[in-house]
């Protein structure tokens, strides 16, 4: 057999979906372009949101900072937005995570660490000291203690002049996935639902720009996730909140319009594009027929992306300014809303300034360079990504139907299936990467040796000292008695099923600290044990 008629080798996706040696017209015969594409702007909005997408409005450029004292973090806040960052987007250390200062034993060796410390009103009107609150959106990268972190800036903005109307961002607020793949949850999964419907109904009456949770498949993705898996686990997750909140009274298009997404960008390019394109087309399907969604708004889904953490490589770091460009253009032509580029040193510290510089250039560089925002959806219509998109939902459908015939997400979770599927997942990602079937440039191919010294940012043992200092301080300079009696009106609370974010603002108010409205619901839910 001549070398011409020798058969193609096997080509498959991350998540294992054979790739054909050809595409044609074949490949779509039964495809009905109209109903299952439609034009951008309209439904089912495959090939995007909103009528020209990026030729009229470039994504957000939100690059993500935290790290060290709420100060620190105010500094490189300005440093990104001189740079043309056009929103922000802030990360939190474990302790301000899981909810407790940072004096408690459990902090010690984190504060400052992952991100930033926030211990209570002070520091958040120093983190947030000088911007301009009612004109940059921000998000919070915070999930066990969104609603506590949402009301400090509230409060902050208010004493500033800025009404609760004007403010605009997104709080992560998904502790679904925290029990699936990350584990900075602090309670179990139906008192957690409790709180997050909690912030659903708050911000529907008092801060109507907020997004209110911001759906993530990227922590899933980052613990070993194929691109099938996150798409059907995330929406899964979305499925149960917004059950929930309708079970809890609340109408569907009163709370469905701010619901938002986060995506993972990764390596395999036309497969992240088929993903992006398939979660809006079902997303769509979702609120429309299972929800009866009627406000169009209600079925948009909106996200934001990352490039892929998981995918960066120690072994030389500068490779992964490339990978970061690929996935950034897979997630532009996905058409996403909004946009974190990661710093090429992220495998070994907290992004350098010059990383976070470079960064950012690369998405300036497409948004501004490269043309692919001339068009909305460039790619619609091709035979190949058309194709993968229906294969990606199909599969994640199937996913999903699975989820419900066990009782819905929340009992998945309670059941391990999730995890399970995502360990499964990562060990073939692990073993195709040691056997070689799987090409990791300057990893295990293209290996260099190099002599390139490589200074890492790190966090000055000091900062936390001066927190704990701070956070004393804070305390000793308050009126005790009003703090107490606050929070046993948030327990009070607690107790009665009433709406937990008014008393949990009145305490805030008056100076309880992060720590102390978190033991005050630890106290009265528990603490989620995983089985």
């Amino acid at each position: 057999m001549s070398k011409s008629n020798q058969p193609a080798s096997e080509k498959k996706t991350d998540s294992g979906i054979q790739i054909q040696p050809l595409y044609t017209e074949e490949s779509l015969a039964s495809f009905d372009a109209n109903s299952r594409l439609g034009q951008p702007g309209t439904a089912p909005y495959t090939r995007g949101i909103y009528p020209m997408m990026h030729r009229d409005r470039l994504w957000t450029m939100r690059q993500y900072a935290g790290f060290g004292t709420a100060a620190d973090t105010n500094q490189r806040f300005k440093f990104l937005l001189n740079a043309g960052q056009t929103g922000l987007s802030c990360a939190f250390d474990l302790p301000t995570q899981m909810g407790y200062d940072s004096d408690h034993e459990r902090a010690a060796g984190e504060v400052g660490k992952v991100g930033v410390a926030i211990d209570s009103i002070e520091d958040m009107r120093i983190l947030l000291a000088d911007l301009p609150l009612d004109k940059v959106t921000t998000s919070m990268t915070i999930n066990s203690t969104a609603a506590i972190l949402l009301l400090l800036y509230e409060l902050v903005a208010e004493e500033r002049g800025v009404a609760a109307e004007d403010i605009s961002g997104t709080i992560q607020n998904d502790l679904l996935k925290e029990y699936i793949a990350r584990g900075t949850y602090i309670y179990p999964p139906r008192p957690s639902m409790r709180i997050i419907t909690d912030i659903f109904a708050y911000c529907a009456k008092h801060i109507p720009k907020w997004n209110t949770i911001s759906i993530s498949g990227y922590h899933i993705r980052e613990a070993g996730a194929t691109a099938v898996q996150e798409l059907a686990f995330t929406l899964s997750n979305a499925i149960a909140y917004v059950q929930a909140a309708v079970d809890s009274g609340l109408s569907v298009d009163d709370f469905a319009p701010r619901l938002s997404f986060f995506w993972n960008g990764h390596n395999n390019f036309f497969e992240e594009v088929a993903k992006f394109r398939a979660s809006r087309r079902m997303w769509h399907e979702i609120m429309t027929e299972r929800f009866g969604a009627k406000n169009p708004a209600s079925a948009l889904m909106r996200f934001h992306t990352q490039t892929g953490g998981s995918t960066l490589t120690a072994q030389q770091p500068q490779n992964n300014i490339v990978r970061v460009a690929v996935q950034s253009m897979a997630a532009v032509l996905g058409g996403t809303q909004s946009l974190h580029t990661n710093g090429f040193d992220e495998a070994l510290s907290l992004p350098t300034e010059d990383a976070a510089r470079i960064a950012l250039r690369t998405q300036q560089i497409i948004g501004y360079e490269s043309g692919v925002t001339d068009t909305p959806d460039p790619l619609a219509g091709s035979y190949f990504v058309e194709s993968l998109t229906n294969e990606v939902e199909r599969l994640a459908w199937e996913y999903i139907d699975r989820i419900e015939q066990m009782g819905g997400a929340v009992q998945a979770i309670e059941s391990g299936f999730q995890v399970g599927e995502i360990e499964e997942s990562a060990y073939a990602y692990t073993k195709s990467v040691d056997d070689g079937s799987r090409v990791v440039v300057g990893v295990n191919k293209f290996v260099a040796d190099s002599d390139q010294k490589f200074v890492p940012k790190e966090i000055d043992p000091e900062v936390e000292r001066s927190q704990v200092a701070r956070v004393k301080k804070f305390r000793a300079s308050r009126n005790q008695n009003d703090v107490s009696a606050h929070l046993e009106k948030l327990l009070a609370a607690a107790k009665a099923g009433d709406n937990l974010l008014y008393p949990m603002k009145d305490a805030l108010r008056v100076g309880a600290t992060l720590g102390e409205v978190s033991d005050v619901l630890r106290q009265e839910f528990g603490v989620y044990q995983p089985g």
